[in-house]
């Protein structure tokens, strides 16, 4: 295995700075670099200002490479790809590392076909084997672990998944003084090309729950009347709106709104969990949420054992008032 290749990270800045995924992105690096036993480095499409520049410090990054004028390749997804891929030949990389979200999953495949290379998307877990990397990753769902070998004869890209990017900074990790570099692509050839027109974002309303960022879910603890005041409160917080089992039983939305094992898994950043008892099956549904916060009147409830904060509450109490609060922040009918 070409194990002193170099570990290349893109870590996109939306809007000049490092969100979530980017940290993750850099915590996960660092430890595939450690797997790989072989230097890495990260790179980006504008030049890091102040903070971020801080925390590629923090997370122990060596060598921070710019592509100049890389925000420009955005709306040409084949040209940044193919961009990356010569970055990647220059700077020695034999392995490439993309958050698998609508960018990462657009660029990884232009990125392998550019280098010849092997491609694996959503990979969850790296184990090194002698001279080999063993690459895992779900298939069918969650239901059965694919497991790929790589030998380092080509040079290899894979995507993860933003919800397996903990961006937790290890007390282990040193921090650095990142070397800082701009590298200048080939200027892109003429000639028609798929282009980026226009960016709208999901609508929290209609998106896949498993896409969903922040989730509200009801659950039989809400009747007819907290149920409707939960569903208006998402509307003016433009977040998506979940149920249980019991909920959806009751015909009071379709099953694309269920949440748990037998309806849908979700992996949220938060999800807020209304008048939930907390099955297994619901729990088993919403555990990679990265923050679960829940309300029940009974203190007893299994949801809160499940839950980064958990409330005892009365929801006919609580969602009038969180209903007016939401009501005069967006300016809606008291």
């Amino acid at each position: 295995m070409a194990a002193n290749g170099k570990l290349l990270v893109f870590a996109d800045l939306p809007g000049g700075e490092l969100d979530e995924t980017g940290r993750g992105l850099l915590s996960y690096g660092g430890r595939l670099a450690g797997v790989l036993d072989s230097p890495w480095g990260v790179a980006t499409l504008q030049e890091p200002t102040r903070e971020p520049l801080a925390s590629f410090a923090a997370y122990g990054v060596p060598s921070v490479t710019t592509i100049a004028g890389g925000e420009l390749l955005l709306d040409t997804p084949a040209h940044l790809g193919k961009a990356l891929a010569r970055l990647a030949t220059d700077e020695g990389a034999s392995v490439t590392v993309l958050p698998h979200n609508d960018l990462g999953s657009t660029l990884a495949p232009v990125i392998a076909a550019a280098l010849d290379g092997a491609l694996l998307t959503e990979v969850v877990s790296v184990r090194r084997e002698g001279e080999t990397l063993r690459l895992s990753r779900h298939a069918l769902g969650v239901r059965v672990d694919e497991t790929k070998v790589w030998d380092g004869s080509r040079p290899l890209v894979i995507t993860v998944p933003v919800r397996n990017l903990s961006q937790v900074l290890m007390p282990t990790v040193q921090p650095s003084i990142p070397n800082l570099t701009v590298w200048h692509p080939v200027a892109a050839p003429e000639g028609a090309t798929a282009r980026v027109g226009e960016r709208i974002p999901p609508d929290p309303q209609t998106v896949d729950l498993m896409e969903a960022e922040v989730i509200f879910s009801a659950g039989k603890g809400c009747d007819q009347a907290t149920f409707d005041q939960l569903a208006e409160l998402c509307r003016l917080m433009n977040v998506s709106f979940g149920v249980t089992r019991p909920v959806y039983d009751l015909g009071w939305t379709g099953f694309e709104r269920m949440v748990g094992q037998t309806g849908r898994t979700v992996t949220p950043r938060f999800y807020l969990a209304l008048g939930i008892s907390g099955s297994m099956h619901h729990v088993g549904g919403i555990k990679d949420s990265r923050r679960i916060i829940s309300i029940n009147s009974d203190a007893k409830a299994p949801i809160f054992a499940n839950s980064d904060e958990g409330f005892v509450a009365d929801l006919k109490e609580v969602l009038p008032r969180l209903l007016d609060r939401a009501r005069s922040e967006v300016g809606g009918t008291p």
